[in-house]
């Protein structure tokens, strides 16, 4: 048996949630941003590529 190799998405956050209705800003809390700059690596999955997409003016999205 091989194992599959697990897809990552490296989110960094780019632009501050200050202003944003309350909706976004957790989400980005739920993607693991909190500071500007600040990242996390995630496995891609629907729900977090749909959680990147509600926030997608605000995040950069690349593979790892």
């Amino acid at each position: 048996m091989t194992k599959k190799k697990e897809q990552l998405i490296k989110v960094t956050l780019k632009r501050s949630g200050i202003g944003c209705p309350q909706r976004q800003r957790k989400t980005l809390l739920g993607l693991g941003l909190r500071k500007l700059n600040s990242s996390s690596i995630l496995k891609d999955t629907p729900s977090i590529r749909g959680m990147i997409e509600k926030v997608k003016h605000l995040v950069v999205a690349e593979s790892v």
